[in-house]
C-alpha cells in the first residue's frame, strides 16, 4: 500500500500497501531540473445539514448544489420520488458470528468475486500507443440493484429490516439526485475537472467552494501576491472562480511551479488559505506554514506511464510500507504535522512533498506496475487536520464547511475534524478524491483508513463491540457516513473493477464486505485487526497460560461470505508506546545475541521459534488476505518514532518529542539480509510462506476445517484447502507417531517446517519423509497419518501431486 504503505507507507495517511517499496528516481529532490522551476518556495451546536435533510428539501439541494454540470439548473421540487416517508425505527436484539463448533471452524469464507491469479509480467507497450490509450475504456458505474441479498446471506438481518431498507433507500435517493443533479456518479467525481485549477487552450480556471467567504481573491508570485489584483466572483451556490487568460506570448498566466493561495474575507477575518483541491504544496526549508504549488509540468517532463496495471490477484498478500521508513520520504497524502505519520492530512489531492513530486510518485507506481507489484494508497477520509493554516479546518472561515459544526465535528481522541458526508459538495469532494488517485496516479485501490470512527458517532471510543446488532443498526450508526462508503465503492469498483478496497473496521460491521448492490457497505476486505489485538495480548501471559481454543475462535471469528486480512503485527503494534512482537518475543537478547558466529540464549531460541509459527498460523487462519508490515518479515527490533517536537494538548497535557529525532524514523533492512545475522532466517521463513501460499492457494480455499485445538499437548490441527497445517506451541513437550486426522486419503509430504536450519531451526524433521493416510475417523476426520511434532514448532504436510511440492529449500 502507498502510504505510502502497501508499497508505501501508511500516511495517507500516506500508505502504500502492494507487495515492496522501490524509488528510482531522487524522490528528496522537489525540483524539475528540465525547466528549471523551483518548487521550493524561499529559495527566491451541530448547525449541519444533512443530505438526508436535503433531499427532503429539493429546495436545499439547489442552494448547496454547485450546479456546475453541463445540464439546466435542476429543481428536484416535483420529483416526488425523493420525498423519504420512512421513519427511523430503533431495531431489535439479536447476535451473529462466524459458525464455529466445538472443534472446527468448517465454512466457506471465501466470496463471489476472485480474480485472476497476478501475473508478474506487467506489458511494456511499444509503439506510437501510450499506456493511456491502451487503458482507454468508456467509465460507467452500474445502477444501484435492489439491495436484498443480505437478508439471505445472514437471515438475522431481518430483524434489522427498517434500519437496512432505510439506509439502502437512502443510498438510492442520493444516487437518484446525482443522476439528476449532476448527470450521474461518474461526472460527479470528476470534480478536480472543475474545482481547483484547471487550464485549457486560453488560460487557467480557477474555482473554489467556501460559501462562508465574503469575498476572495487569487494571491501567488504570479501576481506579486497582490490582493486586488485578481477578484474573484462567488455564484448562488457559494462557489468562487476566476479565469486568467493566457499571457500575450501564450504562455500560462500562472508558471509552473509557483506558489498560489486563496485570500478570503471571512466571519474569522482575512485569512489566506492553501486551495482545498490543490495538487501540490510544499513547506519552505525553515519555515512553518506550507504553501500551494501550481503543478503544471511542460509536455516533455510529465511522466508518462510504460506499464499497464496488473491483474486483480486472486488472494491478498499485501507488504505495508512507510516510506518515511524505508528512505527519506513518507506518506502520501500531504500533511503538515510530519509525526502524525500522515493520518492528520491537510492537502487531499497532493502528494507529499517530503515524497519528492507528483511526477515522483508517478514513476515510483509505473515501476511496481513493472515488476507485477499492486499498489494500494492508505487513504484518509475518515477525518482531517484540524490545521486552519494549511489544511481545510475553518477553510471559508466557518465551523461548517466541510465538517460537521460544534462536539460532533470534532474527534477528541485524534484532535481533528469530522466530515459531514451529508453534505453535497463533501461527497463531490471526497468521491473525486479517490477517484483521482486511481486515475491520475495509477493506484491499484485504497485501505481506508479509520472506518470504524465513520460508521458511528461515538466513534467507536470507550465501545466495547460484542457482536450484538443492536450495536450496529441503531441511532449511534452515522447512515450519511455508510452511505458515503456504499457510494466509494461503487466508484472504485464501477469504473475500475480489479481495483481493491479495504476498510479498516474494528467493530465487526455486518455487510461490510459485501457487494453494494446486495446492500452491502461494498468493500472488498476488512481488516481483521483483533488478531494482532489477541497475539499482543498473549505475549504479555506466560506460555502455560496461552488457549489454543482462544487463539482458534479469533482466527475465525469473522463472517461468512466476507473476506478479511489478518496480520500478527502492522504499525499500530510498532509505535511508540508499544512494541514488536519480535521485542515483546526476545527484548534486549536481540541487541547482544543475533549473531550466529555467538550462543543464543534461551530467549533468543523461544522467540525466534514462536515468532515463526505466529505468522504462519496467522496466515493460515486467519483470513483470505494476508498483511505484513515492512521489517516485521524479519523480526525488526526496534519501534517506531517520526521526528516531532513537544506537544500540547487542547486538554492541557503534554506528549514530550524527540526533539526531531530521526533515530527511529527507519527500517534496518540490512539486518535481514545478513547472512550472519538470525534475522535472515526468520526473512527466509516469511519467504518459504509467501511460496507455499503461491504454490497452494490456501487463503482463498473453500476448504477450511478446524480438527484439534488440544490444551493439553498445545496442539492446533486444520485442514486449509490440500494442506494439514500442525502446530505444535508446547514450550518443552515433542510428540512421536502424533496422529493427525485429514479429509482426503493418499500420500502426504512436508511441504513448510519450521524447524529448518534455513529458518534458524534445530532440524528435526526428515523432510525426505512420506506420509501414509490410514482408515478411519479419528478427530471427526475420515482419515489420518502419523507425524513426529517437536516442541515450538510448525509444520505443512500437503497431499502430493504428481511431484511433491516443498518451499523450504
Amino acid at each position: 500500500m502507498y502510504n505510502s504503505s502497501s508499497l508505501f507507507d501508511n500516511s495517507a495517511k500516506g500508505k502504500v500497501f502492494a507487495g515492496m517499496s522501490s524509488l528510482d528516481s531522487d524522490a528528496s529532490s522537489v525540483t524539475v531540473a528540465a525547466s528549471n522551476k523551483i518548487l521550493v518556495p524561499g529559495s527566491q451546536g451541530d448547525g449541519s445539514v444533512s443530505l438526508t435533510d436535503q433531499l427532503e428539501n429539493p429546495e436545499t439541494v439547489r442552494e448547496d448544489s454547485q450546479g456546475l454540470h453541463n445540464v439546466d439548473d435542476p429543481t428536484l421540487e416535483d420529483d416526488k420520488k425523493l420525498k423519504d416517508e420512512e421513519k427511523f425505527v430503533e431495531p431489535t436484539a439479536g447476535y451473529n458470528e462466524i459458525g464455529n463448533e466445538k472443534d472446527s471452524a468448517s465454512s466457506t469464507l471465501v466470496g463471489d468475486d476472485g480474480g485472476a491469479q497476478a501475473e508478474a509480467a506487467s506489458v511494456l507497450i511499444h509503439g506510437t500507443k501510450s499506456i493511456e490509450e491502451v487503458e482507454a475504456r468508456p467509465r460507467t458505474i452500474p445502477p444501484p440493484g435492489t439491495g436484498q441479498r443480505i437478508y439471505k446471506i445472514d437471515p438475522l438481518l431481518n430483524s434489522y429490516r427498517e434500519h437496512l431498507d432505510y439506509r439502502y433507500g437512502q443510498y438510492k435517493r442520493i444516487r437518484d439526485a446525482i443522476d439528476k443533479c449532476e448527470g450521474g456518479l461518474e461526472a460527479f467525481s470528476r470534480g478536480y475537472e472543475k474545482f481547483g485549477f484547471t487550464r485549457s487552450a486560453t488560460g487557467i480556471m480557477y474555482r473554489e467552494w467556501a460559501p462562508g467567504a465574503k469575498s476572495a481573491a487569487l494571491i501567488g508570485d504570479f501576481n506579486n501576491w497582490n490582493p486586488n489584483a485578481d477578484i474573484m466572483t462567488r455564484n448562488q451556490f457559494g462557489v468562487w472562480e476566476i479565469f486568467l487568460p493566457n499571457n500575450a506570448d501564450g504562455s500560462p498566466p500562472i508558471p509552473h511551479g509557483s506558489r498560489v493561495k486563496i485570500r478570503m474575507d471571512t466571519p474569522s477575518g482575512i485569512k489566506d488559505s492553501i486551495p482545498a483541491w490543490i495538487k501540490f504544496s510544499v513547506q519552505a526549508p525553515g519555515e512553518i506554514p506550507f504553501d500551494g504549488i501550481y503543478y503544471d509540468p511542460p509536455e516533455e517532463e510529465k511522466y508518462v506511464f510504460k506499464h499497464s496495471r496488473p491483474k486483480k490477484p486472486e488472494s491478498l498478500r499485501v507488504y505495508e510500507s512507510h516510506v518515511g521508513m524505508s528512505s527519506t520520504i513518507m506518506a502520501i497524502q500531504e500533511h503538515s504535522y510530519y509525526a502524525s505519520f500522515g493520518y492528520h492530512v491537510t492537502n487531499f489531492f497532493a502528494p507529499s512533498s517530503r515524497c519528492g513530486t507528483p511526477d515522483d510518485l508517478k514513476s515510483l507506481i509505473d515501476r511496481a506496475h513493472e515488476l507485477g507489484l499492486l499498489v494500494l494508497m492508505d487513504i484518509v477520509h475518515s477525518h482531517a487536520s484540524n490545521n486552519v493554516l494549511d489544511g481545510l479546518n475553518m477553510f471559508d472561515g466557518t465551523d461548517s464547511h466541510y465538517f460537521h459544526s460544534g462536539s460532533r465535528g470534532y474527534h477528541w481522541m485524534w484532535d481533528s475534524r469530522l466530515f459531514n458526508y451529508g453534505s453535497w459538495e463533501v461527497l463531490r469532494f471526497l468521491l473525486s478524491n479517490a477517484r483521482w488517485w486511481l486515475e491520475e496516479y495509477k493506484f491499484d485501490g485504497f485501505r481506508f483508513d479509520g472506518v470504524t470512527s465513520m460508521m458511528y458517532t461515538h466513534h467507536g471510543l470507550q465501545v466495547a463491540f460484542t457482536g450484538n446488532y443492536n450495536e450496529y443498526f441503531g441511532f449511534a450508526t452515522d447512515v450519511d457516513a455508510v452511505v458515503y462508503l456504499m457510494l466509494v465503492n461503487d466508484v472504485i469498483h464501477g469504473l475500475y473493477p480489479d481495483a481493491v478496497s479495504i476498510g479498516e473496521d474494528v467493530s465487526g460491521m455486518p455487510t461490510f464486505c459485501i457487494p453494494v448492490q446486495d446492500g452491502g457497505v461494498g468493500f472488498d476486505y476488512r481488516l481483521h485487526m483483533a488478531v494482532a489485538d489477541k497475539w499482543i495480548e498473549l505475549l504479555k501471559k506466560r506460555d502455560e497460560d496461552w488457549r489454543m481454543g482462544d487463539i482458534i475462535h479469533t482466527l475465525t471469528n469473522r463472517r461468512w461470505l466476507e473476506k478479511c486480512i489478518s496480520y500478527a503485527e502492522s504499525h499500530d503494534q510498532a509505535l511508540v508506546g508499544d512494541k514488536t512482537i519480535a521485542f515483546w518475543l526476545m527484548d534486549k537478547d536481540m541487541y547482544d545475541f543475533m549473531a550466529l558466529d555467538r550462543p543464543s540464549t534461551p530467549l533468543v531460541d523461544r522467540g525466534i521459534a514462536l515468532h515463526k509459527m505466529i505468522r504462519l498460523i496467522t496466515m493460515g487462519l486467519g483470513g483470505e488476505g494476508y498483511l505484513n508490515f515492512m521489517g516485521n518479515e524479519f523480526g525488526h527490533p526496534e519501534w517506531i518514532d517520526f521526528p516531532r517536537v513537544d506537544q500540547r494538548l487542547p486538554s492541557g497535557k503534554l506528549i514530550s518529542g524527540n526533539n526531531f529525532s530521526y533515530d527511529k524514523c527507519r527500517r534496518r533492512f540490512d539486518l535481514g539480509d545478513a547472512e550472519y545475522l538470525r534475522y535472515r532466517g526468520m526473512q527466509e521463513f516469511d519467504r518459504a510462506m509467501q511460496h507455499l501460499e503461491e504454490a497452494y492457494g490456501f487463503m482463498t480455499s473453500e476448504h477450511q476445517y478446524v480438527s484439534r485445538k488440544d490444551e493439553a499437548d498445545r496442539a492446533i490441527v486444520f485442514e486449509r484447502g490440500n494442506l494439514v497445517f500442525v502446530f505444535n506451541f508446547h514450550w518443552r513437550n515433542s510428540y512421536s507417531d502424533y496422529r493427525v486426522g485429514c479429509l482426503k486419503p493418499g500420500k502426504y509430504t512436508i511441504a513448510l517446517d519450521s524447524d529448518d536450519p534455513l529458518f534458524g531451526g534445530f532440524s528435526r524433521l526428515d523432510h525426505s519423509a512420506e506420509f501414509f493416510t490410514s482408515d478411519g475417523w479419528y478427530d471427526d476426520r475420515p482419515n489420518s497419518f502419523l507425524v513426529y511434532a517437536p516442541s515450538r514448532t510448525a509444520v505443512v504436510y500437503a497431499l502430493a501431486d504428481k511431484e511433491p511440492k516443498s518451499v523450504n529449500r
